[in-house]
């Protein structure tokens, strides 16, 4: 199966997106398809062996769209100065209009050649030329209407078109009547209704448009943190180039003030960088060589050569919009029900017009009153509103987690956080930083200390787990060589094992020793080290234990913070663990976790989690997104401290690149507010609907409630409006 995500281009409303979605579902070889209409893209998984972009493009081509090829980059472009001196000029013309057809409405004075009375003629041929011009101005509308009609997709603009052409249409033959001397005709013309709801559409897709690129405005920051050029170094001499022409392997150059260009290690140099954008600590990090630097990085003092790694779509910060990207393209599941009603809604509306408009006819009255319902219904119910109340929220709040170090994998996401009840953490690397240190040693006296560093820490050199630096760190700070390791293994949930000079080494837990059937002589040490907060590491030599080590790590400076408003929140705080379970229940007691499940196993882990979602319980599991893999992807939301190097591997839901477990909170915060947000949208814009469309129908006109189609097009663009300014609160959500 492959996946792109197209750019696609003539989506108005909902029913455009619900139409194109389902009209893709419906190819053979197409497997999912996710069409977001905020960004104007189609996520799209196929079977290759079956389908080639080309023909997806032309299905896209068939429903009534446009693709533009794969989705490249988050577009929020200034509104050109000629697109914006159109709008002000049909703005006129919109005026001028009004004027010479219902000045004499409220006693403006009217130029005698246009008084609709005495010159009928001359004032509707001014009216039909105006008009035209508004037909032009909106002929993509019609247009569009008229295609997706035709691919049986209606959409928005199928209603709009409709509404104008059939306005319009009566409108001409009016005009006809008039030019054979029925001058009574007059005041059955409809050109003015045809041509300002022409121009509140398109006043209302200028708004849209603005509306949806401040959505964007959070992922286009992400794009730009990476530097337009950078300065290569070859052959001795340097030069500058764009970062498309940067390949792996090259080496680069970087100044004080400058950013760095792309992931890379440091070969030469050392300074100060500002990795805040990804981190969130806003102190510099000092780097050296052999240190790995991030696109996007500043470097505050020092002049750095480093060696290209991950460039272009391969760098973090590229991994990142390309995650929140993908996040946009899913749905949450109140998203589905709003698609869901939109995909009927249009035919049905345009069934209802068409009902209305036969009533009046049965009931007497003339077509021209007839008429002015089935304009009015078609306009007044666009669902435009009912289309943008959800994927707004939803893109706002994406963008909002973003710029706050939460990266989230799925929409769903933010509406399923702020239902956790229970929450279940990892402690090493999660609730702790994992710089452990080394704190005892209990060994054999005739052991030299030294050489047990030395033949542990090569070992340990191999692995990825907090622990293992400590032992990486230590043989660094005492200056000890590290020796050639054979036969590698990890042993999960137990520890490691490796061979050095023909000396068979395991390193782990006292568990390991019950599966190897080793003899353990330090029961009483381990429980004396565990007391102390001590995770516990045995050496184990030919089948022999030489030693025992603790190593002791540093609680995370908010973890009792954030524990404590998760019990205020009544939400259930569990450690879930594979360490020992004193080293574990001392941790938890200084942080205020009264629930400790030790001495697990990654496979154990994830059966704790199943069972307590069998419990019935909404899990939410943290971790350092290593050997907490299967938990995370077990539990509701899996969510993993990252330090943001190996996002696009890691198989949590949510990743938290600032390495800060307050980010959990402002998830749940932001998710609570995006949840009330949508529901609010999708309340307003059913309501409006469902007040107006019986207006428009003409069912209060004995209260003296009627609508005419101006106003009904007035009205959808104040839905719609209402429904924009209400998403686009939510980037006021104030977090830590």
């Amino acid at each position: 199966m492959k996946k792109i995500i197209l750019e696609i281009e003539g989506m108005t409303c909902s029913a455009c997106s619900n139409g194109l979605e389902r009209y893709l579902k419906k190819q053979k070889g197409i497997q999912t398809v996710s069409v977001n209409l905020v960004m104007a893209n189609a996520s799209v998984e196929y079977d290759e062996t079956i389908l080639e972009q080309k023909q997806i493009e032309e299905f896209i081509k068939e429903a009534g769209f446009e693709s533009k090829g794969l989705f490249k980059e988050i577009k929020i472009e200034e509104k050109s100065k000629k697109e914006k001196v159109k709008f002000f000029i049909f703005l006129g013309l919109a005026v001028l209009l009004m004027y010479i057809s219902m000045g004499h409405m409220v006693g403006l004075p009217i130029w005698h050649i246009l008084d609709m009375h005495k010159n009928p003629i001359p004032y509707t041929m001014v009216l039909f030329l105006l008009t035209s011009s508004f037909v032009l101005y909106g002929f993509d509308i019609l247009k569009n209407g008229y295609k997706n009609l035709i691919h049986k997709t209606p959409n928005m603009d199928t209603l709009v078109s409709i509404g104008v052409l059939s306005g319009l249409g009566y409108s001409i033959y009016s005009m006809v009547r008039i030019m054979k001397g029925e001058v009574s005709y007059v005041e059955n013309l409809y050109f003015e209704s045809s041509a300002i709801i022409i121009f509140f559409l398109k006043l209302g897709r200028y708004i849209d448009g603005i509306s949806k690129d401040k959505t964007k405005e959070a992922l286009q920051k992400l794009v730009k943190i990476t530097p337009s050029e950078a300065t290569i170094k070859k052959d001795g001499k340097e030069r500058k180039v764009t970062l498309d022409e940067i390949q792996k392997e090259d080496i680069l150059i970087s100044r004080a003030g400058e950013k760095i260009a792309v992931d890379g290690e440091i070969v030469l140099g050392k300074a100060h960088l500002d990795e805040s954008f990804l981190t969130g600590e806003s102190k510099p990090v000092s780097k050296k060589v052999g240190e790995k630097v991030l696109a996007g990085s500043i470097n505050y003092d020092g002049y750095l050569e480093y060696k290209a790694e991950r460039i272009g779509k391969e760098s973090t910060i590229s991994e990142i919009v390309k995650l929140v990207m993908e996040a946009s393209n899913t749905k949450a599941p109140i998203a589905k029900i709003a698609d869901t009603v939109s995909g009927y809604f249009v035919p049905i509306v345009i069934l209802i017009a068409i009902v209305a408009f036969l009533g009046y006819l049965l009931l007497g009255h003339s077509i021209a009153t007839a008429m002015n319902v089935l304009v009015s219904v078609l306009v007044v119910a666009c669902p435009c509103s009912l289309g943008l109340a959800t994927p707004l929220a939803i893109v706002v709040s994406e963008g909002l987690c973003a710029e706050n170090g939460i990266l989230v994998k799925k929409s769903e996401i933010l509406e399923n956080a702020q239902k956790i009840n229970t929450m279940v953490f990892d402690k090493t690397g999660t609730l702790t930083y994992g710089t452990l240190k080394i704190a005892h040693i209990i060994k054999k006296e005739e052991q030299e200390e030294t050489k047990l560093l030395q033949l542990v820490g090569s070992i340990e050199k191999q692995g990825t787990h907090p622990i293992a630096k400590a032992f990486v760190n230590e043989l660094e700070e005492r200056q000890i060589p590290l020796l050639p390791v054979e036969d590698y293994k990890e042993i999960s949930g137990y520890g490691v094992k490796g061979k050095i000079e023909e000396i068979e080494i395991l390193l782990g837990n006292a568990k390991m020793l019950a599966k190897y059937e080793i003899e353990n002589p330090y029961e009483e040490e381990e429980k004396n080290l565990s007391k102390q907060g001590n995770s516990i590491v045995y050496v184990v030599a030919n089948q022999k234990v030489i030693a025992l080590i603790g190593v002791n790590d540093k609680i995370r400076e908010n973890a009792k913070e954030v524990i404590e408003i998760l019990n205020k929140n009544k939400i259930e705080t569990i450690m879930l663990t594979g360490d020992n379970k004193q080293s574990a229940e001392k941790i938890a007691k200084e942080i205020g976790i009264n629930n400790v499940i030790a001495n697990v196993v990654p496979a154990e882990k994830v059966k704790v989690i199943e069972r307590l979602k069998k419990e019935n319980k909404f899990v939410m599991m943290c971790g350092d997104g290593i050997n907490d893999s299967p938990a995370l992807a077990g539990a509701d939301i899996g969510v993993s401290v990252n330090s943001g190097t190996d996002i696009a591997m890691d198989s949590s839901d949510v990743i938290l690149t600032r390495n800060d477990l307050y980010c959990i909170i402002n998830l749940i915060h932001i998710s609570k507010k995006t949840i009330r947000n949508i529901k609010q949208n999708l309340f307003w814009a059913f309501f409006y609907n469902v007040l107006m469309i019986p207006i428009a129908i003409g069912f209060l006109k004995p209260m003296g409630i009627e609508i005419n189609p101006m106003i009904a097009s007035m009205a959808m663009v104040i839905s719609s409006f209402t429904v924009i300014l209400n998403a686009l609160r939510l980037r006021r959500i104030k977090v830590k």
